[in-house]
């Protein structure tokens, strides 16, 4: 009887392990398989020998990142970056969010809806030449339209790292906002209507209902994106910070991360073994920092932590 009740529950649930097999075999495939590459961060690679058979140098290839003259500042601007970018990410796509949610038109909000995801789908490499167009000290937008129109100097952005942090910021921002635009309005609209209508009726104003009810029922999708935001705190977007620059050498001041400046001495070192450290520690970096954040979340809110 047991054997014959398995081989039912087994043909019943047939057709879910066939749907899970796909994301089964690319889960293992992308991220399980890759994982043995790990020990290349504790070897010195050498082609000759391939990855088991290179010599074991211990923990000496994570020391360049934090010995060397750019630690601080590549670290600096990792985490500071990361931090102005989910702050002011979050509070732009939950504005937008609920702007879009007030949109009573359906054909507009659906209008709306594909315009703030088209950045998101653009390539960064396009959004650099976008970016280039607007800020070329020749021929850009700025510098022959704007500039020219309010009698001020035409100014070599690629040249001039003071100004960075706030294009990268807003390039981030404009990019980025529409798809997590998307996740708290999706949350929004599944919010019941009752509690506004009560609300409405106990004279609550706009911004009451909103601070009261909206954000009060987002609050486990922001501590959500939040957290896994937080774990990719020491990583960069590569793109925002390598192409939109136009890899420019007087602005690394302003624009060099863990990613670039990886990037950059694997091009020049072609040393595998500190790339392999570099990602390593990262990871392990983002757990610690989820892990403590979670924690955090999970002594002031417990209904809302992760784990």
């Amino acid at each position: 009887m047991k054997t014959k009740k398995k081989k039912v529950r087994w043909r019943r649930y047939m057709p879910l392990y066939l749907m899970m097999m796909p994301g089964m075999i690319y889960l293992i495939v992308n991220n399980y398989m890759p994982m043995s590459g790990l020990i290349l961060a504790f070897k010195r690679f050498n082609y000759s020998l391939g990855m088991w058979k290179s010599p074991w140098v211990g923990l000496s290839n994570f020391t360049y990142l934090f010995t060397g003259n750019d630690a601080f500042q590549i670290i600096r601007n990792t985490i500071c970056y990361n931090l102005v970018f989910i702050v002011l990410g979050t509070i732009l796509a939950i504005t937008v969010a609920i702007l879009l949610n007030d949109v009573t038109n359906v054909k507009a909000k659906k209008t709306y809806q594909t315009l703030i995801l088209i950045p998101y789908l653009i390539s960064i490499v396009i959004v650099s030449y976008i970016v280039f167009a607007f800020l070329s000290q020749d021929s850009g937008f700025v510098n022959n339209t704007l500039l020219k129109a309010l009698g001020k100097d035409s100014i070599s952005w690629y040249t001039s790292p003071r100004y960075w942090p706030v294009i990268l910021t807003f390039v981030y921002l404009w990019k980025s906002f529409g798809y997590n635009s998307i996740i708290y309005y999706a949350t929004i609209i599944g919010i019941d209507e009752t509690y506004y209508e009560a609300a409405r009726i106990d004279g609550a104003t706009r911004w009451q209902q909103v601070w009261y009810i909206t954000l009060q029922c987002l609050k486990p999708t922001i501590i959500t994106l939040t957290l896994l935001s937080v774990g990719r705190i020491f990583y960069s977007d590569f793109g925002l910070f390598y192409q939109v620059p136009m890899d420019s050498g007087p602005l690394l001041n302003a624009t060099n991360t863990i990613d670039t400046y990886v990037y950059r001495a694997l091009l020049t070192l072609n040393d595998v073994g500190r790339s392999s450290a570099a990602g390593f520690m990262q990871s392990i970096m983002g757990f610690i920092v989820v892990f403590s954040a979670n924690l955090l979340v999970n002594k002031i809110d417990k209904e809302n932590a992760l784990f």
